[in-house]
């Protein structure tokens, strides 16, 4: 019997991956925020997703659909909950965003996060 070629997704250098453009933030207010990204694995199902994920500077109103964990790898943002609460993120920042986070972004500095959505 012959065990199956099993593969783990994986990046050696984030830094270098090549992300693909995905457009413009449909969800500006001010600015003209250009998103970017690429997935590593996603389940079929479309239960679960990880990247690398990167935006311009600009201001977005935005809902997180599901729990997203992320690490940010460069740049500088603001991202503020409806509440008033205010997260500022830079390279190094780790935020785990509950699933209907809904609020503001503020990116100073084009900001990227590698992410694991679920």
């Amino acid at each position: 019997m012959t065990t199956p070629l099993v593969t783990t997704p994986f990046w050696v250098n984030a830094a270098k991956v090549e992300l693909e453009d995905w457009g413009p933030s449909k969800t500006a207010t001010a600015g003209n925020p250009v998103m970017a990204g690429k997935i590593l694995s996603a389940n079929p199902d479309g239960s679960s997703e990880c990247g690398i994920w990167s935006c311009t500077p600009g201001t977005r109103t935005i809902t997180i659909a599901s729990d997203e964990f992320c690490v940010f790898l460069g740049g500088k943002g603001l991202y503020i909950h409806e509440s008033g609460e205010e997260i500022a993120v830079e390279a190094g920042s780790i935020v785990f965003f509950p699933g209907g986070w809904t609020g503001t972004s503020i990116i100073t500095e084009t900001l990227s996060k590698a992410f694991m959505s679920r």
